[in-house]
C-alpha cells in the first residue's frame, strides 16, 4: 500500500509511476479514517487491518506535483548521523559505537518535488530512507520496533554546512532545517510492498551546472540500505529508551558515501537532484538561489 497527501488530504495510491490515481481515504472508509495525513497513522493499526480487506474504485488520475509530504506535521522528526561504514570513512571519522542522533525541525519539510532555494553556496545533499513510526514507543525492544513500522520513503537531508560545522560547537539540527531542506515522499510504502525492505538500492543523480563536467548527469550515491550499521529496528528501539515516539514520526535513517563535501561540490542554482529507494520511489529537487 501507497499512501501519500493531496490537498491536505490522506489517500491511497494506485497504480504505476506516470499513471498513478488517487482514492480518498475518508470518503472511501465513510469517515472512519481521514481525512487528516497524519490521522491515518495515530490509528495505524486499525488503518491497516481495514485497507487490508477494502475495495477502492478508480480513484482521480495523480501528477507527480500534486503529491504533498505524506505527513506534513509529525510530532518529532529525528536524523541520524554517520550510519553507513562508506560515508564515515569518506568523512575521515570512526564509525559510531552508538547512534548519532540530531533532529530536523518540522519548518523544514516540504514536498517530495519541492523546489529547494539556497539560502547559501555550501549547501550539500544526502539521500536517505526514511522510516514512519505506525504506534507509540518507548523503552521498546528491536523486536518491537519491527513491527511498530507503518512505511518507508525517500528523504533528503539537505544540509548548509557552514551554519552546521560553525563553532564553538556545531549545529547540526540549525544548518539542517533551512525551510525545504527536508523533502520527502512520495509516498508511505508499507514493507508488504517491497522485496527486501532492509537491503534497498539508494541512488542520487544531479543534472545541471554541477554535473557538466561529467556529461550533463552524474549519479554522486549509489548505495544500499544492507550496509546500515545500526538497522532501523535497532534505531527505533535506541531511540526509544530515552525519547517516546508517536505515530507519524519521522526517522531519517541516514546516507551511504558520495555527499557533496566528501566531493568538493555544493548545489548550485539551475542544479537538479533525483532522490531514488528501489521501489519506494524518486524524489525531485530543483535548486533556485536564494
Amino acid at each position: 500500500m501507497r499512501i501519500g497527501n493531496i490537498d491536505g488530504r490522506a489517500v491511497v495510491l494506485t497504480g504505476s509511476t506516470g499513471a498513478q490515481r488517487a482514492v480518498d481515504i475518508a470518503e472511501a472508509s465513510g469517515g472512519r479514517f481521514g481525512p487528516d495525513p497524519r490521522g491515518v497513522f495515530e490509528d495505524w493499526s486499525e488503518f491497516a487491518q481495514w485497507a487490508t480487506k477494502a475495495e477502492f474504485g478508480p480513484g482521480r488520475a495523480v501528477d507527480a506535483d500534486d503529491l504533498g509530504a505524506p505527513i506534513p506535521d509529525p510530532r518529532q522528526i529525528f536524523a541520524i548521523g554517520l550510519n553507513y561504514r562508506d560515508h564515515a570513512d569518506e568523512a575521515k571519522l570512526d564509525p559510531p559505537d552508538d547512534l548519532v542522533v540530531f533532529t530536523k525541525f518540522v519548518s523544514s519539510l516540504a514536498e517530495p518535488n519541492a523546489t529547494v532555494a539556497l539560502p547559501s553556496d555550501t549547501v550539500d545533499y544526502e539521500t536517505e530512507l526514511v522510516v514512519i513510526v505506525g504506534r507509540e514507543l518507548h523503552k521498546a525492544t528491536p523486536e518491537e520496533a519491527r513491527s511498530s513500522i507503518a512505511g518507508y520513503a525517500v528523504g533528503q537531508d539537505y544540509s548548509e554546512r557552514t551554519v552546521q560545522l560553525r563553532g564553538p560547537a556545531p549545529q547540526f539540527s540549525l544548518g539542517k532545517s533551512f525551510p525545504g531542506f527536508a523533502p520527502f515522499g512520495p509516498a508511505v510504502v508499507t514493507g508488504d510492498e517491497l522485496a527486501d525492505p532492509d537491503a534497498l538500492r539508494i541512488t542520487a543523480r544531479i543534472t545541471g551546472p554541477t554535473a557538466e563536467p561529467h556529461g550533463g548527469s552524474w549519479t554522486v550515491q549509489d548505495g544500499t540500505t544492507a550496509d546500515l550499521i545500526f538497522s532501523v529496528e535497532r534505531i527505533l528501539a535506541d531511540l526509544s529508551q530515552i525519547v517516546r515516539l508517536y505515530p507519524g514520526d519521522l526517522v531519517f535513517t541516514g546516507t551511504p558515501a558520495g555527499v557533496g563535501a566528501a566531493r568538493g561540490i555544493f548545489l548550485r542554482p539551475g542544479d537538479v537532484l533525483e532522490s531514488t529507494i528501489e521501489g519506494v520511489g524518486t524524489i525531485t529537487n530543483t535548486f533556485v538561489a536564494s
